[in-house]
């Protein structure tokens, strides 16, 4: 059984690297961020009041099946910012972990193993994984790849910037917010591999990822 943790910023390649290991290694892989922005979605479609989420958060969790997560509608900033809101909550995070581990155990099952990657994976959800990875990246970094995600190729070289300077402010808060929260703040496991990927592609961190999984698992 091989159980894979990866947490890190948003941007970083850790979703990327996530599904490339899925593939390789042929177990399945849950984004655990998404989930929070299956949650956030409900919030902003029904007008829930989210700070009023520690009295709603069973409600929430039923309205969201958490299937279907790869939806690009759950991709925009105005979800991912009501998510790292929502993500404090004691409440919410306790039912999603819940949700997590019994993925974790049907995984494991029937497939032989797992990967999650989030931000509280290889200190809250996995602390006995097999092998935990934490990846960043520069901000400035993490923005570019995140307008290129939009795929907006007629911005004007002005417009582009002041995308850019959006992104990068809108990320700040979001790490701000998900370091400090008390309830798992996002931070690497103490025997987490940190990898920066600022000067790396896609390509590059999954062979640095497998050579240190298969480094260990046939030695």
């Amino acid at each position: 059984m091989i159980e894979i943790a990866i947490d890190g910023t948003s941007a970083s390649g850790k979703g990327t690297l996530a599904k490339k290991l899925s593939q390789k290694y042929a177990i399945p892989h849950l984004d655990t961020g998404l989930m929070y922005r299956k949650v956030a979605s409900e919030i902003l479609k029904n007008k829930i009041d989210y700070n009023k989420l520690s009295e709603l958060s069973c409600q929430i969790a039923k309205l969201s099946s958490f299937e279907n997560l790869q939806n690009e509608e759950l991709r925009t900033e105005k979800i991912a910012q009501m998510a790292s809101k929502i993500a404090v909550y004691p409440v919410l995070r306790n039912i999603l972990n819940l949700k997590q581990k019994e993925f974790i155990v049907k995984s494991n099952e029937q497939f032989g193993g797992c990967i999650l990657d989030g931000r509280d994976i290889g200190t809250k959800i996995l602390p006995h994984a097999n092998f935990k990875f934490f990846i960043d990246a520069s901000i400035e970094i993490r923005a570019k790849r995140r307008l290129l995600e939009k795929n907006i190729s007629f911005l004007h070289e002005n417009d582009e910037k002041c995308m850019l300077q959006t992104l990068v402010k809108n990320m700040v808060e979001r790490d701000n917010i998900d370091r400090s929260r008390e309830n798992s703040p996002m931070e690497p496991a103490k025997d987490a591999y940190v990898i920066d990927t600022t000067s790396m592609n896609a390509d590059q961190l999954l062979s640095i990822a497998t050579k240190l999984i298969e480094g260990n698992l046939y030695t």
